[in-house]
């Protein structure tokens, strides 16, 4: 399947909390380069959240924002764990008891104690799993974007592999009658120039010029090219890269076409196929 690496999700969750929310946005990019903006409270999903995102894509710049809205009620006062003070007190105390001179003891530290003060932290926890689970329906909406774009991108990369196909048949077809052509042209040159023609030189020069016009090995490469970027577009597997080289070749074999073009129909069709191949190599930028 083929994944566009341009997208966008957005998922939101509301609770007796607060209201969390999901945005991932997606461009083109060489390699993954994720990137994760949370409330410090939700900090410790950072590193879950990374191996998350390596797992599900291969390349593409990833924007990852968690937004939390706490609803009013959250905010309450701070409750005190009674039953927690009192064991601790007694095990100062305690503790003191046993000391020359023991140091009087000091709230702060009391309340600072893990589990002495509650509140809306008691709800953290809840609310930390809610955002990972959130994000995970957030990842699932954008791979399904992605690959909703992917399919647009396959389907205009299928359309273009089908006129380069086209082009380099009418090429092929074209070779005879262009160096029938050049042969004739050759001839009247020679009677223009009121010179003897020699048949043996004319030859020659006839076996020179189909040597240097002779595209039917970058013809030949360029439908194995078709067929290969074919074969990887219906492949499974990350593919960005594999058709990132693919373009490479197809604009040398064009190149060479276009510097044996011979006369405007062959030097249309190797122009066409530039246009072809330049258009597929900016849409395969954005393919994952």
């Amino acid at each position: 399947m083929v994944y566009s690496m341009t997208a966008f999700s957005r998922c939101e969750l509301s609770t007796d909390q607060g209201n969390l929310a999901w945005e991932i946005r997606s461009v083109n990019h060489r390699y993954l380069e994720p990137s994760l903006r949370m409330p410090e409270a939700f900090r410790e999903l950072e590193g879950p959240l990374r191996e998350r995102l390596r797992k599900e894509f291969a390349r593409g710049k990833l924007e990852c924002t968690l937004r939390f809205n706490p609803a009013d009620q959250s905010v309450d006062s701070l409750k005190l764990n009674q039953p927690l003070v009192s064991q601790l007190l007694a095990a100062a105390r305690q503790v003191s008891q046993q000391l020359d001179n023991p140091a009087p003891i000091n709230p702060l530290e009391v309340l600072a104690w893990p589990g002495v003060m509650g509140g809306a932290q008691d709800h953290q926890a809840e609310m930390t799993a809610q955002a990972n689970k959130l994000f995970e329906q957030a990842v699932a909406e954008l791979k399904t974007q992605r690959a909703r774009e992917g399919a647009e991108l396959k389907k205009l990369l299928e359309e273009r592999l089908e006129a380069i196909s086209e082009r380099v048949e009418t090429l092929r077809e074209m070779m005879p009658s262009l160096l029938a052509a050049h042969r004739q042209k050759l001839i009247d040159r020679f009677n223009e120039a009121r010179l003897e023609l020699d048949g043996t030189r004319v030859e020659q020069e006839l076996v020179l010029l189909a040597q240097k016009i002779d595209v039917a090995e970058e013809l030949d490469r360029l439908d194995t090219h078709v067929t290969e970027t074919r074969h990887v577009l219906g492949g499974k597997a990350a593919m960005g890269r594999r058709l990132d080289f693919l373009m490479q070749e197809f604009n040398r074999e064009a190149n060479t076409l276009g510097s044996k073009a011979i006369d405007s129909r062959s030097t249309q069709a190797a122009v066409d196929l530039k246009v072809y191949i330049e258009q597929m190599r900016e849409q395969v930028q954005n393919i994952e």
